[in-house]
């Protein structure tokens, strides 16, 4: 494994960190196959119930590391972005189990779009969050252009694109981009109590729940209604729901497995 990620587990919870403080946690391609390994070997491990993605020092990912694209040997601009960002986002989006963002600074360019393509994106107070392609003269990559104007709307999407400024943490709360900001000095508690509480719930239909959500997003009401029959009946075969209704019929706390 490359030194650029960090893996640490804390229960059923998998810490993914991004490992180059010294750049700001951007990628290269070594640490974006790194990345991607990581992501799924948590996809296929059943010890697994959540993911955490966070970054080493002051920064989340300031996305790109612009000395790679730079230097005399440097790959296909083309290849990067597909290779590094659109695979990963990929298998953020597909994976089954519930992903948490916890941006402990701050997040630009792919490095933001990373963090709003998770399941729940949770900041300090004192992170921020730059859609920092114009100030290069690109276009918002790593999905951006499609998370964007769903979340925020088309007029403030174009702006964040657009102007490339400096978006709080409590501001990113208070237009729908990301899901909660908190105190610096709690920042890491919560993370662990939110992500401990999701490993501890049905996964099997948070999983399900996701994928209809993201499907659902690109489908008519019809398409949708015939998608959650189809996975309700999905998670009505898990033992995740048999031990849900068990143990409400026994008055008792359930255990779910994920299963």
């Amino acid at each position: 494994m490359s030194e650029s990620i960090q893996i640490k587990n804390k229960g059923a919870v998998r810490y993914i960190t991004l490992n180059r403080p010294e750049a700001f946690n951007s990628f290269d391609r070594v640490m974006g196959r790194a990345f991607q390994e990581e992501l799924d070997k948590a996809a296929s491990d059943d010890s697994v119930r959540c993911i955490v993605i966070t970054g080493e020092g002051r920064a989340f990912c300031a996305g790109q590391d612009l000395k790679e694209v730079t230097a005399p040997d440097a790959p296909n601009f083309k290849i990067i972005v597909d290779e590094t960002y659109n695979a990963s986002i990929r298998r953020i989006c597909a994976m089954r189990k519930p992903i948490v963002a916890a941006v402990n600074g701050v997040a630009a360019g792919a490095g933001a779009n990373i963090a709003l393509a998770c399941d729940l994106t949770i900041a300090t107070d004192s992170a921020s969050f730059i859609q920092a392609f114009s100030k290069i003269g690109l276009i918002p990559d790593s999905g951006g252009t499609w998370w964007l104007p769903r979340l925020v709307g088309m007029q403030r999407a174009k702006a964040l694109a657009f102007f490339g400024e400096k978006l709080c943490a409590r501001d990113a709360v208070d237009m729908g981009l990301i899901y909660k900001s908190v105190n610096d000095e709690q920042f890491h508690t919560e993370i662990e109590t939110i992500s401990t509480k999701l490993a501890s719930m049905p996964t099997f239909a948070i999983g399900l729940t996701k994928a209809a959500f993201h499907k659902g997003m690109n489908s008519n009401l019809d398409e949708q209604l015939d998608r959650e029959l189809d996975y309700q009946f999905r998670a009505a075969d898990s033992d995740d729901y048999s031990e849900g209704v068990a143990s409400f019929l026994e008055k008792r706390t359930p255990k779910f497995t994920g299963k």
